[in-house]
């Protein structure tokens, strides 16, 4: 039978942690008195990581390894983690001893309280502070600006989700992080608790400044699919009339100072107006053409794979199963009804 709670944990060279991670899991999660699997996604680790899964999958039926052929990321590992799941809970974490699993209990303690999405805050992080907290300050800001979704940390993995809000999420370079955006676009809801968080115990981090130019590259595709994946043509509609306008007022100027020496006069050949003016007329033109073609692509990737723009809820009095799961979003067993008494501030939907 499927378990109650499938927790998942990517793994890159982290030999030295994986007996005392392993343990400290079943000790937390038995704790619980809930089915439970744990998954473990090798992500092409270089060192023994993948023997010491094997032994523990052989040792134990209720852990599953994946191995990949070679190093994808941590996206990757996450993805094929919720693919592999069967739980109604999700959970993923770190396998690198810095959540705690103590903290499960209290991550499910507020999913029974109606939430769709629990997600872990570090409070007190025990990382660099210029390096590492710092720089994940200010991008955990931004993300929530931009994503609608205020939460004060975006970065930690340990987080419990609903299956159903992860009903056809995919994810492509570092939006594992954006989960609880995608979510939320859902209509889940979505808040999140302090969280124990330890110094590393051995091994090295394998995260750096770098995959904070990634995050921002993933946060401007966040946006552009909340605001435009199914009207691309506003996005670059507007680019292309910003482009006509500057084109308008540099051949204007021109003009005026051809013909009637304001502010002072210059010939076509001595200001690069008439060429500022041209180039924005060509831009705009391409930009709207832009548009179109992509108007054109997203109905194609609707139509062709009778995706729906919407997201339903749930149903009443629809006694066809047909009808019911139409659209793959049927969520009457699922999302929790307990709307009562939740703290305004992490309420979406």
């Amino acid at each position: 039978m499927n378990p109650k709670i499938s927790l998942f944990l990517p793994v890159y060279n982290e030999e030295e942690n994986l007996d005392r991670m392993n343990e400290t899991i079943f000790q937390a999660m038995e704790k619980l008195g809930h089915s439970f699997e744990v998954i473990y996604v090798d992500d092409g680790s270089s060192d023994h990581s993948l023997e010491l899964l094997k032994g523990f999958a052989a040792a134990d039926r209720r852990v599953r390894v994946i191995s990949f052929r070679r190093n994808y990321g941590q996206t990757a590992a996450m993805a094929a983690g919720i693919a592999a799941a069967r739980g109604e809970v999700l959970i993923p974490m770190d396998a690198d001893l810095q959540n705690d699993p103590s903290d499960i209990e209290r991550l499910l303690a507020k999913l029974d309280e109606g939430y769709d999405v629990v997600s872990g805050w570090r409070k007190d992080r025990k990382d660099n502070f210029l390096t590492r907290t710092l720089p994940s300050r200010m991008a955990n800001w931004l993300i929530s600006r931009i994503g609608g979704v205020p939460l004060h940390d975006y970065g930690c993995s340990l987080k419990a989700y609903r299956r159903d809000v992860l009903k056809g999420v995919n994810l492509y370079g570092e939006m594992h992080r954006f989960i609880p955006i995608y979510a939320a676009w859902a209509g889940a809801l979505v808040t999140e608790i302090p969280v124990n968080h330890h110094p590393r115990f051995a091994g090295k981090s394998k995260y750096g400044l770098s995959r904070t130019v990634k995050v921002i590259f993933d946060l401007i595709t966040i946006k552009f699919m909340a605001s435009y994946l199914t009207k691309p043509i506003y996005v670059f509609g507007w680019a292309g009339i910003l482009a006509f306008t500057v084109s308008f007022l540099s051949g204007l100027l021109a003009f005026l100072m051809k013909f009637l020496s304001w502010p002072k006069h210059a010939d076509f050949i001595q200001t690069p107006l008439p060429v500022l003016s041209m180039i924005m007329l060509v831009l705009g033109i391409q930009l709207i053409l832009m548009g179109l073609i992509a108007e054109m692509l997203v109905r194609t990737y609707h139509e062709s794979q009778d995706k729906r723009i919407y997201t339903v809820k749930a149903r009443f009095n629809f006694e066809n199963k047909e009808e019911q799961e139409d659209d793959g979003t049927d969520r009457i067993n699922g999302i929790s009804k307990n709307f009562k008494n939740l703290p305004a501030p992490f309420v979406f939907g």
